[in-house]
């Protein structure tokens, strides 16, 4: 059997050998975490495919994350170890729904979180990240009506936190909505001293009861700021790795899910493995292929987010058109 060893062994060689680059999410498995060039959330990830030389590049992660990078950077193989390594987000708003959606208030801006296919993409006229999400929504004008989703908990969450009315569409991350808040109540009053820290997409029975509330990043940097402190952590469980890496002294506690079940797991993004990503640099496959078409629509809203990330103006279209 291949040892772990073996398979990090290969895997440098075939960097080398195709000038690959190796990116990963914060959600997958240390072992991933740990050789990957790049770590990082979706945003970092999208914009660091955007401005490496690396003519390959590996997302460890799931498809719309390959996506996003290919559609910044057509010209590069951009590879995904597991092409079934989707998203329930993705599942939860097909592209002839989202459109339909979509023509019936063709005046109003359509925010899409980047947890959405590249089909959804093009029919958005802005993306977002939990990380970014909340500049988003202050950069549209105040008199334009707003379309969000796919994820109505982040949506719900943007709402109270810029004071926006917001069209949701009904969609959410299927590890993030199986936090149970009676669980964590218990959990609270079991540990009084711990700071509760949460993820936008969680419910917002949940958010009521976490004491910040922030993207992946955010939840990383408020225990990097705080090495020796208590932590109950609502977030896919993966994030852990890296946690307890910059804050080794840390209390780390996981917020609990409804049931029984071992729910904090995202099993699109468990379905990468070291194996996976050795077969996909060596057989430069299987990769993400775009048409011209839908790259150049998928491209627009992102690039409205990085421009916002930048503080340019953004010119709104006055009316969606396809």
């Amino acid at each position: 059997m291949e040892t772990t060893a073996d398979l990090i062994s290969e895997i440098e060689e075939l960097k080398k050998k195709h000038s690959a680059l190796v990116f990963s999410h914060y959600y997958e498995d240390g072992p991933i975490q740990d050789i990957a060039d790049e770590l990082g959330d979706s945003l970092y990830l999208a914009q660091r495919g955007s401005e490496v030389d690396a003519p390959v590049v590996v997302m460890a992660g799931v498809v719309f994350m390959a996506e996003s990078i290919k559609i910044l950077s057509p010209e590069k193989t951009v590879l995904i170890p597991d092409k079934n390594a989707g998203c329930s987000l993705v599942d939860h708003s097909p592209f002839e729904a989202y459109k339909k959606w979509r023509m019936e208030n063709d005046e109003a801006i359509m925010v899409s979180y980047v947890n959405s296919s590249a089909e959804v993409k093009a029919l958005t006229d802005i993306t977002c990240t939990s990380t970014n999400a909340v500049d988003i929504i202050n950069a549209i004008p105040k008199d334009r009506k707003i379309l969000f989703g796919p994820d109505k908990n982040l949506g719900a969450y943007l709402v109270k936190k810029t004071g926006r009315e917001m069209k949701l569409w009904d969609g959410s991350c299927q590890v993030h909505v199986l936090f149970s808040a009676k669980k964590l109540m218990d959990l609270k009053a079991e540990h009084p001293d711990a700071l509760v820290i949460a993820h936008p997409e969680c419910e917002e029975n949940v958010l009521r009861l976490a004491d910040e509330v922030g993207s992946t990043s955010f939840l990383l940097n408020k225990v990097k700021s705080n090495p020796k402190g208590k932590f109950i952590v609502a977030t896919e469980a993966g994030i852990f790795h890296e946690m307890k890496k910059k804050s080794p002294e840390a209390t780390l506690i996981q917020a609990p899910s409804q049931g029984n079940c071992a729910c904090n797991e995202c099993p699109f993004m468990k379905m990468n493995t070291l194996g996976k990503i050795r077969d996909a640099l060596k057989n430069l496959e299987p990769g993400v292929e775009l048409s011209e078409d839908l790259t150049k629509r998928a491209r627009v809203p992102l690039d409205r987010m990085m421009k916002v990330g930048r503080g340019e103006v953004i010119d709104w279209p006055k009316r969606f058109t396809w």
